[in-house]
């Protein structure tokens, strides 16, 4: 494992571990395969997708949930992410280096990386910079669907509290959805307090849950 000072992270080959949280950025068992499984499937997607569908997502990262969904994406759309700890252009560039399939449109998302607003494929793209807890509540927007993707709820509690749930639920549109890799149980219930309907679903690599959900 390598070792970034100034970044804050750890490298397994191409795939970063932040240091601040003790957690890898996306699935050692394979990141793509698991936003495939997780984030794109748990929201129906792409099926559901039309022009002007709304997706936001709680913990960028490497930007690999987002390149998945404008690889399926086919009318233009809005992505929406809440990020405390961007990373810098060229430790994107390392980590987009695991998935080759994507490069073309990794490319167009660090060549828009720091801008107000940028597009990737169909895919118009704001990264929100801050504490979730506070720029999630001052937005004005409401998701079509949600990408639930903060590190680990037992390492990262913030990203998982039951007022932030509740600002979730605040900020989804009659009929949207949630979906995210873990199933711990406060945050099933944080969700269902907020207004979803809540279920487990089988995990990705062996991961026995994840959870989904709708607001009717």
């Amino acid at each position: 494992m390598t070792h970034d000072d100034q970044s804050g992270l750890d490298w397994r080959g191409a795939i970063p571990v932040s240091r601040r949280f003790d957690d890898p950025y996306f699935s050692l068992a394979g990141g793509l395969e698991e936003t495939r499984h997780v984030f794109l499937a748990g929201n129906d997607l792409p099926r559901r997708l039309r022009p002007g569908f709304h997706v936001a997502e709680t913990g960028f990262g490497t930007g690999l949930n987002l390149l998945a969904l404008a690889r399926v994406a086919t009318v233009p759309m809005r992505f929406t992410s809440f990020e405390a700890f961007p990373m810098t252009p060229g430790d994107l560039a390392r980590a987009h280096e695991a998935f080759p399939e994507l490069a073309a449109l990794s490319a167009e998302l660090r060549a828009g990386w720091g801008r107000a607003g940028f597009r990737v494929g169909q895919v118009t793209v704001e990264v929100i910079q801050g504490d979730a807890r506070e720029t999630l509540p001052a937005w004005q927007g409401a998701a079509d669907a949600w990408f639930l993707d903060g590190f680990s709820p037992a390492k990262n509690p913030e990203l998982w509290s039951d007022a932030l749930m509740a600002e979730i639920g605040r900020h989804t549109a009659p009929g949207g959805s949630f979906a995210t890799y873990t199933a711990a149980g406060h945050v099933r219930r944080a969700l269902a307090a907020a207004g979803f309907t809540v279920e487990r679903a089988p995990g990705f690599a062996g991961k026995r849950h994840m959870s989904r959900g709708v607001r009717p």
